[in-house]
């Protein structure tokens, strides 16, 4: 076995050790391309979901220097009628373009010669290896004898494939030469034919549409937006969080409160299968995208100077959710044209989930919430920093009971955020509602629709742990009255429902009346607290 030439299995075979989920249906997905004109693919997902571990998987399988079937004959694989008929019958090559990039910065070396890098070592591993083998002048004189000599085929796997990429943004000459390398593997009549039974790339951007990287146009892709058949593999599905929530006697409620959002087509739900693994081993519910470098780029992306973006950023946080075109998007990090450039980018970080039937997008779920509230402290712009203010004086206005100040900035929300086709549907108000109270992550968990008592709140704020804040029940009210809000709250018990978490709540009324003469407000707001027993104070 080699390094990057038949690694062999030893990878997979310590990923399943531990608490492993059956992703081997994805190898029933490819089998049937070898040796196809569609064997190329390119599959694109963001950080922590499964790449490299996928990647090992696809290398016990594939890798002819060792027996892998003791691995997969208990999983779904094994029933597939393709199974054995792959089964470790090809040269693997793989490579994780990432570790030649932190090598090439670790040595001091330009990243211009990473390709270089690259070839080196897979000639090093394929002497090392087949000592017999006349090797020429170039890798891929090598990989034709080694095809020739041996019988068999290759099949790439590469990890990371657009390190490169994401890394040389403002290096067009190192772009060439790494493309230059693929282009001799991937679109090569004299070498592609012959040598490669099958290649899968995976990594975070999709392929670049301008043209330039047409070593990689023949290759099959499938990204956040559109994952078509690789959908279920993208993360873990909620069948298999369910499953392991059961067996490890963990919250499945909670586990989808902080994981959930990625949604495809067929599939349904999909997690972020790193943060729920950690979230199970260490018995924490937490953001595991807490590290710099993830921080530093959701910050310097919802920067961005584009028309709307910091009211987008605004309703996202809010929980309101956004159209998006994500057509012209480059897929890069650099070219961005508007407001939907940045954001389908956010799609294919994982910052953002993407409903291809509503064509809008959503923060998924309470790990990436924080990641955004955390970072929009951060962001050093006017706009951004007048909202924060005002969210943050709303929230203390409604804990003080200042009934006029919280109309009053609910109608020029409500104003300024909506659209006038729009001003007088129901539904805006609740969205106006969340956009208002948008900094709620600091001390709460946002709810819509709660059951509660007799019915359902429109919208709750419950405080987090560590919180010493109230309970806010907020109904909804139109062409009625704010104390009619009041009123349901109270005859359809909504305070029981959380009579246990030991703290005061204030139950919020909030009424516009579209009819209101001149002069007269809108909207008005009716606050009463109540204590821990539920008793009006």
């Amino acid at each position: 076995m080699g390094i990057y030439l038949n690694p062999g299995n030893e990878g997979f075979r310590r990923i399943i050790k531990s608490n492993y989920v059956d992703k081997t249906g994805l190898i029933a997905l490819l089998n049937p391309l070898i040796g196809t004109s569609r064997n190329l693919t390119c599959v694109s997902r963001p950080r922590r979901f499964g790449k490299s571990y996928a990647a090992q998987m696809l290398c016990a399988y594939y890798d002819k220097s060792c027996n892998s079937a003791a691995l997969f004959d208990s999983y779904a694989i094994a029933d597939d009628p393709t199974y054995k008929f792959h089964l470790n019958q090809y040269h693997v090559i793989n490579l994780d373009i990432s570790g030649f990039v932190s090598s090439a910065k670790a040595r001091g070396i330009s990243l211009k010669d990473v390709p270089v890098m690259i070839t080196d070592a897979l000639t090093a591993d394929v002497v090392s290896l087949y000592p017999d083998l006349e090797c020429y002048s170039s890798i891929n004189e090598c990989l034709l004898a080694l095809v020739k000599q041996t019988g068999t085929k290759i099949i790439f796997i590469i990890d990371e494939w657009d390190a490169m990429i994401r890394e040389t943004q403002q290096d067009p000459e190192a772009q060439d030469r790494y493309f230059n390398l693929l282009r001799g593997w991937f679109k090569n009549n004299n070498f592609t034919p012959a040598a490669i039974a099958s290649a899968y790339m995976t990594g975070i951007l999709p392929i670049k549409k301008d043209g330039s990287q047409s070593a990689i146009s023949d290759f099959q892709e499938y990204t956040m937006i559109k994952p078509r058949k690789f959908g279920e593999y993208v993360g873990f599905t909620e069948a298999e969080v369910r499953n392991l929530c059961e067996t490890n006697k963990v919250s499945f409620e909670t586990m989808k409160q902080w994981y959930d959002g990625y949604t495809f087509k067929d599939v349904g739900s999909v997690y972020n299968p790193n943060s729920v693994m950690i979230a199970i081993e260490n018995d924490d519910f937490d953001s595991f995208w807490t590290e710099t470098s993830a921080s530093e780029g959701l910050m310097r992306y919802i920067s961005q100077d584009y028309n709307g973006l910091t009211k987008t950023i605004a309703e996202l946080i809010g929980g309101v959710d956004v159209k998006v075109d994500t057509k012209g998007f480059a897929n890069d990090l650099t070219t961005f044209r508007n407001k939907d450039d940045v954001l389908t980018l956010l799609i294919h970080l994982g910052y953002l989930a993407y409903n291809s039937e509503s064509q809008t997008v959503t923060i998924p779920n309470e790990e990436i919430r924080l990641e955004f509230q955390k970072s929009i402290r951060d962001v050093n712009h006017a706009e951004t920093l007048k909202r924060l203010a005002e969210s943050d004086q709303l929230f203390l206005d409604t804990i003080h009971e200042n009934e006029e100040a919280v109309g009053a900035q609910i109608e020029k929300i409500h104003e300024e955020e909506t659209a006038p086709l729009h001003y007088n549907k129901e539904d805006s108000l609740r969205s106006v509602i969340k956009l208002a109270y948008y900094t709620y992550r600091d001390h709460y968990l946002q709810w819509e629709e709660l059951p509660a008592g007799s019915g359902y709140a429109d919208v709750v704020y419950l405080p987090k742990r560590d919180s010493d804040w109230p309970i806010l029940v907020i109904e909804l009210k139109w062409n009625l009255s704010a104390d009619g809000a009041i009123d349901q709250i109270l005859r359809q018990n909504y305070p029981d429902a959380f009579r246990y978490y030991g703290c005061e709540i204030l139950l919020v009324g909030i009424n516009y009346d579209k009819d209101a003469p001149a002069g007269k407000r809108k909207h008005t707001c009716k606050i009463i607290r109540v204590d821990k027993q539920n008793a009006e104070i």
